[in-house]
């Protein structure tokens, strides 16, 4: 997320950083670079110069010139426009309302309403414990209706049942009535999109929003779609009550253009990101925390919470008393690459760590990439139980039976029986809270040592 804009940054910023002080010339320099570089994110022009105009003279300013270290100056006050472009805090969903509380999801056909009206409806679930009911008011779309139902079955979400050919806001009446009567807390309306904004589509939102009257009508815009998306936003401001944005494909985004634009086209806040096609990929939306990404400083509140939700507790606690008394097996090993997979692989886990493109670099430069999870689960999945637990024992005969499981040759299990044998003194130094020489900056080179 955002690379291309996060390379960018750094690149400006490591120049300034390097100068002992700024001039006006420097900093013109600078803010030129930060301008081509938003542009070339498909930020749109408005906003870039909008942005432009409120970072110079803070730039200028008295307090960059006094400054020990201008250079970071200059960065905290890029940091701080960014944050308040994005809506310097998280908005949370609006459920203040007599239940059932009806919620609308706007947007055009393929920005994934769908998708993220099944997100949506397990993160209240989830997190704010509302019985949640879904209703598909796309009755135009083929199996639209048909691919809510699905959804809702897959994940365990109360759907309105499907009645052939009645209209949407007899669905918005019936959906209300039957959530009444099922005591569910949040109505979600998916409602019908076109391939563009057209006089039909907006007709029928405003019908539906006076049948239902929301307490929040939300976009869901496409992120790759960039200034399009700031535009769509634009347009539906203009004719709902629009209340907050989801933006879809966030994880495909290299750019980052359309989050930048569209809190100030639109003036509503974005509320989450789309990060994956499964249904808990599904981010709260922290504008400080993404400020952090797009700069390159990284999130680690956010790896952390992820952790939290994602690793198996149980099994995390089994290993740590293993450490302790310092064993380590390849079953382990096993079950520390399967958590990095829940994780969203290594570039899931490194896209959260401080300075990404500088161990994006070095993972290219070690041949580093997801591959090597899955050929080392499938070489540890071809060993026996007791080879697992006492790898000394795998000699010639036993790794090439081990390389032809696996699909695989004895150059790669001499390679894991090297990483299993670093990856166990790495662990048994952690368990004696010996952490010193274990990381330096950048990405600790233990972790490139047992993938390589």
């Amino acid at each position: 997320m955002f690379e291309n804009l996060t390379n960018k940054f750094e690149e400006i910023f490591s120049s300034l950083k390097k100068a002992p002080s700024l001039d006006e010339k420097q900093v013109d320099e600078g803010l030129k670079g930060i301008r081509l570089a938003l542009l070339e994110a498909d930020v749109s022009l408005d906003v870039v110069k909008e942005f432009i105009s409120r970072v110079k003279p803070k730039a200028l300013g008295q307090e960059i010139i006094r400054s020990t270290s201008p250079g970071d100056m200059v960065v905290k006050i890029v940091y701080d426009e960014i944050v308040s472009f994005l809506g310097d805090k998280n908005s949370e969903i609006s459920l203040n309302a007599v239940p059932p509380v009806p919620i609308m999801l706007v947007g055009l056909q393929g920005s994934g309403k769908t998708t993220t009206t099944s997100k949506l409806a397990k993160f209240l679930e989830k997190n704010n414990k509302k019985k949640v009911m879904m209703a598909s008011l796309d009755v135009y779309r083929p199996a639209a209706q048909e691919q809510l139902r699905i959804l809702g079955e897959q994940n365990n979400i109360e759907t309105l049942p499907i009645i052939e050919g009645q209209l949407p806001a007899d669905i918005c009446r019936r959906a209300l009535s039957a959530a009444n009567l099922n005591g569910c807390e949040v109505v979600l309306f998916d409602t019908a999109g076109r391939t563009q904004i057209d006089f039909q589509m907006m007709n029928e939102i405003k019908q539906i929003e006076t049948i239902i009257n929301p307490a929040e009508t939300i976009l869901v815009a496409d992120s790759l779609t960039g200034q399009v998306a700031a535009n769509v936003a634009k347009e539906f401001k203009n004719t709902v009550n629009l209340s907050g944005i989801i933006l879809t494909r966030a994880d495909g985004d290299g750019r980052g253009g359309a989050a930048l634009s569209m809190k100030y086209v639109a003036e509503v806040p974005i509320k989450f990101l789309g990060v994956g096609e499964k249904i808990e990929n599904f981010e709260v939306f922290h504008p400080d925390r993404i400020a952090n990404r797009i700069l390159g400083m990284g999130d680690i509140v956010s790896l952390v919470e992820k952790a939290s939700e994602d690793l198996d507790q149980e099994n995390l606690k089994k290993t740590e008393e293993k450490l302790k008394k310092g064993q380590f097996s390849m079953e382990d090993y096993l079950s520390q690459l399967r958590q990095m997979k829940k994780m969203g692989g290594i570039e899931g886990i490194m896209s959260f760590l401080p300075g990404v493109s500088k161990i994006k670099s070095q993972m290219d430069q070690s041949g580093i990439d997801e591959k090597i999870i899955t050929q080392n689960e499938a070489v540890i999945l071809s060993m026996t139980k007791q080879e697992r637990e006492n790898p000394k024992i795998i000699n010639g005969s036993r790794k090439k039976r081990i390389a032809n499981g696996s699909g695989t040759d004895i150059a790669t299990i001499n390679k894991l029986l090297k990483q299993f044998k670093m990856m166990s003194e790495m662990m048994k130094k952690m368990s004696k809270g010996n952490m010193k020489g274990m990381a330096d900056k950048g990405i600790p080179p233990e972790l490139f040592n047992q993938l390589k």
